[in-house]
């Protein structure tokens, strides 16, 4: 088989997976379904391999495969970029989301949405390779709707509860005005450049560095308008501040989903689109800025809201939020190679502790409140080690993946000169204590301490509109007496495959990633911007930069985190219940989500809503029906009935009117005579 054959071969054979369990599935059954799905899945996943290590050998590809319509001198094609930054972009990709389609048998087991389920899953995996390896801005739209529209489907998967249609909708409101300012982005480029061609728009980016952009009003560089534009697609689609609202509310789906969409795979798209950008970007310092600022207020504000979460998936949900915000900083510091490599070991490590969730939530009988467990360590071994794996790979413990990813991107931002770099430092500084206390709050509560299942002491957390969020499809809880057990093997393989590059990947991959060339021509870095290579001086190899933490302060905030939350929630949980009484107001602010939702509600969907009721009280009913309508016809009404007088049928009317006629059209000539 020829390379190209190989390339169209990884999108398209999870594409077949998804028609037929979605089209055939009542005919193939539960069993042909997944077994389809999970082998065209793995098949995707070999070849993503194979390519892979093509790439490695120094073989790459650009070129189109199909041209889709061709408008003046402008083609619209589909094509393939492959290179380092997509192959393993492809290997996250696939090796994530067949994890995660082995893991939904055990999950999904008794839901009545079996086969399309799988369907969804499958077409997701199509969508996100369509747009990782995308050669052209149509393309990389095509890919970035498709996702959007998946996860759409995902995320209201179970349809009759009230809670996933509102989640769905506004994931999908949400996103779509990221992707208005996306789309404005890709028409500035189409109309600059006059291609979508990424090489030949990146050929040419530099002779317009000086252009301003042509908005009418604005005198902005051409440059920083582009970037800024794509960026607040990345916002939306990565869940950045202010459109990070969706992503929490999208925890209605099942726990599967959040693992392949919300961890590894749909929000990471946009660190990836201002990565594979980089030619763009390096040409304008605001956009960097803007980028720096974004991510720095997502990964420390959003991280405050994980810490009074009690609802184990929202938990991990601004865990995501937060981790997103430190890929999106780095971006902003030219450091894109430790945003993609933080991509990748928190695509494993994210992917581990959502399955790893849901494990302990099939255990509980899909009780998802954290205050009803605890000591669950003893009925389920090997979630609670790998879930322990997890959460010490995503606190930055020395040795485990996430360490390696998340210090270079604290120390790229200290090299950073950009303005802005001195508050993205103190976030993501801050951001190392917060995440630990959350982090370890909830393996604290959910594995040790005392067992506190069997009661239902609590209900769903109030305001996260969750009240029956399980009614519809399971029962809630274990009842009285009942214990936990470990889940099956299709659940806890996964579990340990995904514990294993958690471990050991970032340990393996950093010095070739970060400091031995390994993107090579994919990623542009300007020489005015010497990050990388201030850290490349800095870096004496893997071993070294751990041992070198134990004197730094982000590994002793991660060890002060754990205390604290080990200390206040298993030994003083006391402590936490008058905090929270005594700071009430924070307590207020933090359970609110710092009223963005409300804001939205009552600005955005209310002003709409207002806007539509006047504009149907004037406009319709007023303007349109009671002056044009029923105006019109009333006016022909009145008129009607004036003229009907003179139609009496009695011949002297007509002929004394006929008179009357001829004598005013007499006066009329004579007159003008």
């Amino acid at each position: 088989m020829s390379m190209q054959s190989l390339y169209l071969l990884v999108p398209l054979a999870p594409l077949f997976g998804a028609i037929a369990a979605g089209l055939f599935g009542k005919w193939l059954g539960r069993t042909w379904s997944h077994r389809i799905t999970i082998a065209m899945v793995a098949v995707s996943f070999g070849a993503s391999v194979a390519i892979f290590n093509d790439v490695l050998a120094g073989n790459t590809f650009n070129g189109p495969v199909y041209t889709w319509l061709t408008s003046g001198d402008t083609s619209f094609q589909v094509g393939f970029l492959i290179d380092k930054l997509t192959a393993t972009m492809m290997l996250v990709v696939t090796s994530v989301s067949l994890m995660v389609h082995i893991y939904t048998i055990g999950y999904m087991e008794e839901d009545a949405g079996y086969q399309r389920f799988f369907s969804y899953i499958s077409l997701f995996t199509f969508s996100m390779l369509m747009l990782v390896m995308a050669n052209n801005f149509m393309q990389l739209f095509f890919g970035w709707e498709a996702v959007g529209l998946v996860s759409y489907l995902l995320i209201g998967f179970w349809y009759t509860r009230p809670t996933a249609i509102y989640a769905n909708l506004k994931a999908f409101l949400v996103n779509r005005v990221g992707d208005f300012g996306f789309l404005l982005g890709i028409g500035l480029v189409l109309m600059v450049f006059g291609t979508l061609d990424y090489a030949a728009v990146f050929a040419n980016a530099s002779a317009h560095v000086d252009d301003i952009a042509p908005i009418p009003g604005m005198t902005v560089s051409l440059m920083t308008a582009i970037c800024i534009l794509l960026f607040i697609g990345a916002m939306g689609k990565s869940a950045q501040f202010p459109l990070h609202v969706w992503l929490p509310e999208s925890m209605e789906g099942p726990t599967p989903i959040s693992a392949l969409i919300h961890a590894a795979t749909m929000v990471t798209a946009g660190i990836f689109m201002v990565a594979r950008m980089s030619p763009l970007y390096e040409l304008s310092d605001t956009a960097l800025s803007f980028v720096m600022i974004i991510g720095a207020i997502t990964a420390l504000f959003m991280g405050f809201l994980g810490i009074i979460q009690n609802d184990i998936k929202r938990v991990i949900a601004y865990s995501t939020l937060s981790q997103l915000g430190y890929m999106t900083v780095a971006l902003g510091a030219s450091a894109y190679s430790v945003a993609i490599f933080h991509l990748m070991t928190h695509a494993f490590f994210k992917a581990l502790l959502f399955l790893a969730a849901g494990s302990v939530i099939m255990a509980m009988h899909h009780d998802q409140d954290i205050r009803n467990m605890g000591g669950l360590k003893k009925y389920m071994p090997i979630t609670w080690i790998t879930s322990l794996i997890g959460s010490l790979a995503l606190i930055g413990t020395p040795f485990f993946s996430g360490f390696y990813s998340k210090d270079s991107i604290i120390e790229a931002v200290a090299l950073s000169n950009l303005p802005g770099s001195g508050f993205a430092y103190f976030a993501v500084v801050a951001g190392v204590f917060v995440t630990a206390f959350y982090s370890f709050r909830m393996y604290f509560l959910v594995f040790h301490g005392k067992e506190r299942f069997g009661h239902a002491h609590h209900k769903a957390h109030d305001g996260d509109h969750e009240d029956e969020e399980v009614s519809a499809d399971h029962h809630h809880g274990l009842a009285p007496g009942q214990k936990p057990h470990e889940t099956p093997w299709v659940v806890t393989l996964p579990l340990v495959l995904l514990a294993i590059p958690s471990v050991l990947i970032g340990y393996i991959a950093i010095e070739p990633m970060l400091y031995g060339g390994y993107f090579g021509d994919a990623i542009f870095i300007s020489e005015h911007h010497p990050v990388m290579h201030e850290l490349h001086e800095e870096f004496h190899g893997a071993a070294a930069m751990a041992l070198h933490s134990l004197t730094t302060l982000p590994l002793w905030l991660a060890i002060a985190g754990v205390a604290s939350a080990a200390f206040f929630y298993l030994k003083r949980p006391d402590i936490p219940a008058a905090i929270q009484k005594r700071f009430q107001f924070i307590y207020v602010l933090l359970d609110n989500k710092y009223y963005f939702d409300r804001f939205n509600d009552w600005f955005f969907a209310g002003g709409a809503r207002g806007a539509s009721s006047f504009l149907w009280r004037n406009g319709d009913v007023k303007l349109i029906d009671g002056l044009i309508v029923n105006g019109s016809a009333k006016m022909i009404g009145m008129l009607s009935g004036v003229v009907r007088h003179l139609q009496s049928g009695y011949i002297y009317h007509y002929a004394f009117s006929m008179i009357i006629g001829v004598f005013v059209l007499l006066s009329v000539r004579n007159w003008f005579e």
